[in-house]
């Protein structure tokens, strides 16, 4: 999915000229006729989804400044390039002090736009990164940082939002890697616990001995080796939210004494002399299909009915296809970044390649396969070339190891200036001449895959296949015959003649 870029400008002219210079340099665009539509589009709840925005300064109902200090008020940071007719130093030091990203003169052209918008979205990717990092670790992470294009995943995010503003435990379902912790913390962060304690549990990674002394805590001295005394995950999620993740990996026993943690809003800590009042938001999460457990016997029923009280399925990866491309660019700007590389983009084939793969992994594969894209990249974009184990994986593209390198006699050292891997996008119109045991394949064979290939690449015109062929029309029909083909009607005039 390409960046969608907002052109801002009274200009009518002027906006043709941005949207088919935008348009050629492979963006999708979005128009605003003035400053008071172009504000009332960014901070729609039905906007789209908007990377980057050119904004004329000099507009008769809200001028550029007026828009970026709107946006600014509303908290909206979307990179926004400033351009006017009438260019000065105290204007570009104004727009710049106003939050603008780069400043261009008008009438721009098309290489000079082509290297801000460029520039404007990597930074601006790598900024919007920053930010949402920083509100992860602060515990103020909200839906905003969940922008998708995808109608089920927006579904999620309203549902998620009417759960936020209420205290009702959430259970999320979802494979592993969708984000299930995301979603989790973007609900505290929308809450009225923002900013308050966001504690994870891991329900599948606690050795079953040590569940309960974890989850509620322990005095000194209450088993062997409890030198120490620990106040438990529901006691550090006090005032905040608790988050077990797994939760379906939780042994019965365990579940048993979580129900009543639940119900009673108080924990037993093992060794103490008296329960301890907790006040928790409960949100859980697992990959499982918790009803099939319940039949099972794995789970308990009434615990399954206290935590499933608001469920939410996050889709795979797979069903919102159009996000893929935005997810990988927020982390190419992360791993640019921490690896020190100017990687300003990924090549069209290679976000096709991306949105063609099914990521069995989900969001959680394509962030190791971005980190690893970014440090086998030698350019200033990710190429096919970054992606060869996903190249393996989906049609039309093959891997190949380049030849190795011509020894050399001297005792000089050899550098490879090879690339390590190279992926290859194959033409389905290519015919093999070898089979699969190595022989030369018949003639007859060969000579059936072309009739068929031409039939198919003509649409059944047999004037039109015989003339290419170099046979006539009457060979083509003995050969279709012989080849046991349906050729469809002949064809009206001199072919049904023939």
């Amino acid at each position: 999915m390409t960046s969608t870029i907002l052109i801002v400008d009274d200009d009518p002219i002027q906006r043709r000229l941005l949207d088919n210079t935008l348009r050629k340099l492979g963006y999708e665009t979005v128009i605003a006729q003035g400053g008071e539509e172009a504000v009332a589009l960014l901070q729609g709840a039905e906007q789209p989804s908007i990377n980057l925005v050119v904004l004329d300064l000099v507009m008769p109902d809200l001028d550029g400044m007026g828009v970026l200090s709107r946006l600014r008020d509303s908290g909206i940071e979307v990179p926004v390039i400033v351009q006017t007719a009438h260019g000065s130093i105290e204007t570009v030091i104004s727009a710049m002090r106003a939050g603008a990203a780069d400043f261009v003169v008008k009438p721009v052209g098309a290489e000079r736009l082509a290297v801000s918008v460029k520039n404007a979205l990597r930074a601006g990717a790598l900024e919007d990164e920053i930010r949402r990092m920083t509100r992860h670790a602060t515990g103020t992470l909200t839906f905003r940082d969940l922008a998708t294009r995808s109608a089920e995943m927006s579904r999620v995010v309203r549902l998620a939002e009417r759960a936020a503003k209420s205290t009702i435990p959430v259970l999320v379902e979802g494979e592993s890697g969708v984000g299930k912790e995301l979603l989790a913390r973007a609900i505290q962060g929308s809450s009225d616990r923002r900013g308050k304690p966001f504690v994870t549990v891991n329900c599948g990674a606690i050795p079953d001995n040590l569940v309960e002394s974890i989850l509620f805590g322990h005095e000194k001295g209450a088993f062997t080796g409890a030198t120490e005394r620990h106040m438990g995950k529901f006691v550090e999620a006090h005032g905040g939210t608790l988050f077990l993740d797994e939760i379906g990996e939780l042994p019965l026993e365990a579940q048993v004494k979580l129900l009543r943690a639940i119900q009673e809003g108080e924990v037993d800590p093992v060794g103490g002399r008296r329960p301890v009042k907790v006040d928790i938001r409960l949100i859980s999460a697992t990959n499982q299909n918790l009803i099939e457990a319940v039949k099972q016997g794995r789970f308990r029923e009434d615990l399954f009915y206290r935590l499933n009280v608001f469920p939410i399925t996050i889709p795979p990866l797979r069903s919102r296809r159009e996000d893929i491309t935005d997810i990988a660019r927020r982390f190419l700007a992360r791993f640019a970044a921490e690896e020190g590389k100017r990687i300003v983009g990924i090549t069209p084939d290679a976000e096709a390649l991306l949105a063609s793969y099914a990521w069995p992994g989900n969001v959680r594969q394509l962030e190791n396969t971005m980190f690893r894209a970014v440090v086998l990249c030698d350019g200033d974009q990710l190429g096919v070339t970054e992606f060869p184990q996903i190249a393996a994986q989906v049609d039309g593209y093959s891997v190949e190891m380049p030849p190795a390198p011509p020894l050399r006699q001297e005792a000089l050292p050899v550098v490879d200036t090879r690339p390590l891997t190279e992926v290859v996008l194959r033409d389905p119109s290519i015919m093999r001449l070898l089979d699969d045991r190595g022989d030369v394949r018949a003639l007859s064979t060969i000579e059936e895959q072309v009739i068929r290939f031409a039939l198919d690449h003509y649409r059944g015109h047999m004037t039109e296949m015989a003339r290419k062929l170099g046979i006539g029309r009457s060979t083509l029909y003995r050969k279709l015959k012989e080849f046991g083909i349906d050729g469809g009607a002949e064809e009206s005039g001199d072919e049904a003649a023939a």
